[in-house]
């Protein structure tokens, strides 16, 4: 690679990343974009302090109207249950009927608050694009369950982030012990005899081998599947999901419910085993034979081993982390060598974070420009983070992300928000997203003024060329003109900074300018 262009900086900081600010482009160009990967692959939390210190004055508002059982309310409250475990915040579940439903809303708010927080004033920017892409690989819907969205703090801190650059064997674990999605795919009902194939189906579709690897329309018996008498199937069939279905069987949470005549599981929410409920008998997934009543947890365990370590997992998680970097359609020149990373680092703790550093390096990523259209948050933090808006997170914001099509966690299907282009460019998609920019430049829902800073720029064409340098590294005139027509004012009447109108005009130009397709796409 030549030197680095402000053009080229910001696309790459815009698809590793959520957007470049202006200092950070020249950082980028004097340091080099290879020590710039290697330092987010090894976040620290104590060297994130403009997200500490928001965090802790970050207060939200809860509103709900007054009930014979509890008064009216409309407060702002801080943060509370970002950084506590499960048991801390079950209390809502188990005593639900002594308070509104907003109580139970305000875990998920608090989640989705941080996410939008961190998109913008995190240093570890690369952590929050992996973050956002595992939880759309293991989806949860916090929205359409109490329970989810009272264990999503856990979920997001414990289970996503911190595995979001580590092994996938031991990710998978801790998805599969994980409140939110023992709720969310009901796996914590699962018991012998009553074995619920969610979990193990979408395990195999959706988490692993991935919807290509489904073989049973071809084959209905697992000695059929070409490789399972050599013990390597090359695919899955429903025989497999039934029967990993029963490996999980006893993976539970500890609720309040009756485990026999004469126990009760405790009331916490955390995960726990129950070998009463496990069927022990023999099984078989993926060719491999298990042996009956083996030790606790063991059957759950080998299918994960299995799963973790398939050729097709490898190829269909790397294939979805390349698509993320690189637009709908990854070439096989990045996939393959990514996934041979992949299978030779499985048993390694940060397995993840070298299929990143090898997709980040690859000639194919410097070669893309202009292949991901920004997601809804991406586009929010984007434009906050170029034009120095300091940014936080309300929920007018948040509900104008979902009108973009992006509603943080509340994805309903298992298969997690749709990482292809076409997805966020429909009219609709198209008109939220305008106005997306357009609201926050102009402070429409209390997320931060838009700072007035001259620079000696005082035209409509000055600071059109001002802010489409900012955005994508040039200001071509083509571009200027056409922005500056758009805008309707004279392109060289001069208006002075002590003018009142001098700031609503300066957010309004950086709104139409991020509304560019050079905006828009990275």
């Amino acid at each position: 690679m030549g030197p680095l262009t402000p053009e080229w900086v910001i696309s790459a900081l815009g698809r590793a990343g959520y957007g470049a600010r202006p200092d950070e482009v020249g950082q980028v160009m004097s340091r080099g974009f290879a020590p710039w990967v290697e330092d987010q692959l090894a976040p620290r939390e104590d060297q994130d302090q403009a997200v500490r210190e928001r965090l802790a004055r970050l207060m939200l508002r809860v509103r709900y109207p007054a009930n014979p059982k509890w008064p009216a309310v409309d407060e702002l409250r801080p943060i509370a249950y970002l950084e506590k475990p499960i048991e801390a915040a079950w209390p809502l579940i188990e005593k639900r009927q002594d308070m509104d439903g907003a109580e139970r809303r305000r875990p998920r708010e608090e989640v989705m608050a941080a996410t939008i927080l961190r998109a913008v004033h995190s240093r570890w920017q690369l952590r929050e694009v992996l973050v956002s892409f595992w939880h759309d690989h293991f989806n949860v819907d916090a929205w359409g369950s109490e329970e989810v969205s009272v264990a999503l703090p856990t979920y997001d801190r414990d289970v996503i982030r911190r595995h979001s650059f580590g092994n996938f064997r031991q990710f998978l674990e801790a998805v599969a012990t994980s409140t939110a999605m023992l709720y969310y795919l009901s796996n914590r009902t699962s018991r012998a005899g009553s074995a619920n194939e969610n979990y193990g189906r979408e395990l195999l579709e959706l988490h692993t081998l991935g919807r290509g690897a489904y073989l049973n329309d071809r084959y209905d018996r697992w000695r059929q599947v070409p490789g399972a008498l050599k013990g390597a199937p090359e695919g899955y069939i429903d025989e497999d999901v039934y029967e990993s279905a029963r490996a999980f069987t006893g993976w539970t949470v500890e609720d309040g419910s009756n485990v026999d005549g004469k126990r009760k599981l405790p009331l916490t929410g955390r995960f726990t085993y129950v070998e009463s409920w496990h069927d022990g008998y023999q099984k078989r997934v993926l060719a491999r034979e298990f042996k009956e009543f083996g030790a606790g947890m063991s059957d759950g365990r080998t299918v994960l081993d299995l799963v973790a370590r398939h050729p097709a997992t490898a190829r269909f998680v790397v294939t979805k982390l390349c698509r993320r970097f690189l637009g709908d359609n990854p070439p096989e020149s990045v996939v393959a060598p990514a996934v041979d990373v992949w299978t030779k680092s499985a048993r390694t703790p940060d397995q993840i974070a070298q299929v990143v550093r090898t997709i980040l390096l690859s000639p194919e990523f410097a070669a893309a420009r202009g292949v991901k259209v920004r997601r809804p948050l991406a586009l929010a933090a984007a434009f906050a983070r170029a034009s120095g808006i300091d940014l936080m997170p309300t929920e007018g914001l948040w509900n104008e992300l979902a009108n973009g099509g992006q509603r943080l966690f509340g994805w309903p299907p298992p298969t997690g928000l749709p990482d292809e282009n076409a997805y966020f460019l429909g009219a609709n998609s198209m008109r939220h997203r305008w106005a997306l920019v357009l609201g926050i430049a102009e402070n429409w829902w209390g997320t931060g003024s838009f700072p007035v800073l001259a620079n000696g720029v005082a035209t409509p064409r000055g600071m059109a060329a001002r802010f489409l340098a900012a955005f994508e590294g040039s200001a071509p005139p083509a571009t200027v003109e056409a922005l500056v027509e758009g805008l309707g004012w004279p392109p060289e009447q001069p208006i002075e900074p002590a003018n009142p109108e001098f700031g609503k005009r300066l957010a309004r130009t950086a709104a139409v300018a991020a509304m560019s397709p050079g905006f828009q796409t990275v």
